[in-house]
């Protein structure tokens, strides 16, 4: 392909948050090193145990990986992290690429440095998401004291998150929601380019529907986990849950006997999951969601919240459900509406095949090779 041949003798630095656990952010940094395999990975912590699909690279970490917790709490470094990526020696690569959902976007370069920075989303937690978050931070019995120093703590870095915005040179948002977030935060504009999704690692032709919902998720409070499990509870519909997060012990509590939790699944149990499933639930306000697109390319339908990312994906009545509320209720009607609905398999997976990995190598490789020609 033209655009890799004249990317391959760039020096290029992909800088990621952390890397402690695979999720769709860390999906797109590995499509990210197929671009540019002569990359060099730069992240705040880095658990390699965890993140098996960058064995045998070279990641580089900063003075946080040696700290206690760091790879297992990262939310309780959010004050130190923006020091910990300022610190980051990046004066000898010609581009560097931040993905970004928290501070790796504040990296210091030189002028001579083209830096993109591709945006999963402002962080939620001082922006979109900071009710939210401040409602159920996520640290047990430390909650109140968590929501006690949060507000002040949080002034104090958006200060420094709305400034490191303005250090890229250029910004790439993962969806139309997250580029509308990006110009209301951060005063800028973006070019929207969607996450990849492999499209090719489902056989879907010969899968057969189960007996069961899905949902493949981490256990936050805001992914809305909890909906799906109270609403097949109300209808006795058997549901899949297939993740782990701090509020699986909360989760479990509420789970009827239809419910079944599988922790930790790998990808291949995942995938058996996807493809014998009768749909996915995703009833997140998502940046945009690549799980709705594994589904799909398993040629599976997906019960959505309408709103977020994930009406940019899936269609309604043609690729899945919506439900308009995040309330249970809506959630019942949608599975009840999904259950009264025919769907085309192969007119689902087409839709998934919109959003492929040689899609995303082809917008992206080819807006850095317009932004270098730019710069000279």
């Amino acid at each position: 392909m033209e655009y890799k041949r004249q990317l391959s003798d760039l020096r290029v630095a992909i800088v990621h948050d952390w890397l402690t656990g695979v999720g769709g952010a860390e999906r797109v940094v590995e499509s990210m090193l197929k671009l540019f395999p002569q990359a060099e990975l730069y992240t705040s912590a880095y658990d390699s145990a965890k993140l098996t699909i960058f064995k045998g690279r070279k990641v580089h970490t900063t003075f946080l990986q040696s700290w206690p917790l760091a790879k297992r709490k990262h939310q309780l470094f959010a004050s130190i992290r923006p020091l910990a990526f300022e610190s980051l020696d990046l004066s000898s690569y010609d581009l560097v690429i931040s993905s970004s959902s928290a501070e790796s976007k504040g990296v210091i370069t030189s002028t001579e440095t083209l830096h993109i920075s591709y945006i999963h989303t402002p962080v939620r937690y001082y922006w979109s998401g900071y009710q939210g978050y401040l409602a159920h931070p996520g640290f047990g019995v430390l909650n109140p004291l968590v929501r006690l120093l949060m507000p002040s703590m949080v002034r104090k870095l958006r200060i420094w998150d709305f400034a490191a915005a303005q250090r890229p040179d250029f910004l790439i948002a993962n969806s139309n929601l997250v580029a509308g977030r990006i110009k209301k935060y951060y005063g800028r504009e973006s070019e929207v380019i969607n996450p990849p999704v492999n499209i090719k690692r489902f056989d879907y032709r010969h899968a057969k529907v189960g007996d069961y919902y899905l949902v493949v998720s981490r256990l936050v409070p805001y992914k809305r986990v909890d909906l799906a499990i109270l609403a097949c509870n109300e209808l006795g519909r058997k549901l899949i849950v297939a993740g782990r997060g701090p509020e699986l012990k909360n989760l479990q509590k509420i789970a009827g006997d239809t419910i079944e939790f599988i922790v930790s699944p790998r990808d291949e149990k995942v995938d058996s999951l996807y493809l014998a499933s009768k749909a996915l639930i995703f009833s997140g306000l998502e940046d945009f969601g690549i799980t709705p697109l594994e589904a799909m390319s398993a040629g599976k339908p997906v019960i959505c919240f309408s709103k977020g990312g994930a009406i940019e994906t899936v269609v309604d009545g043609q690729t899945g459900i919506y439900h308009s509320q995040q309330s249970v209720a809506s959630l019942v009607e949608a599975i009840q509406k999904f259950e009264k609905t025919s769907f085309d398999k192969e007119i689902i997976v087409k839709g998934a095949k919109m959003f492929s990995e040689d899609r995303f190598l082809s917008e992206l490789g080819g807006y850095v090779i317009g932004k270098i020609n730019q710069k000279r």
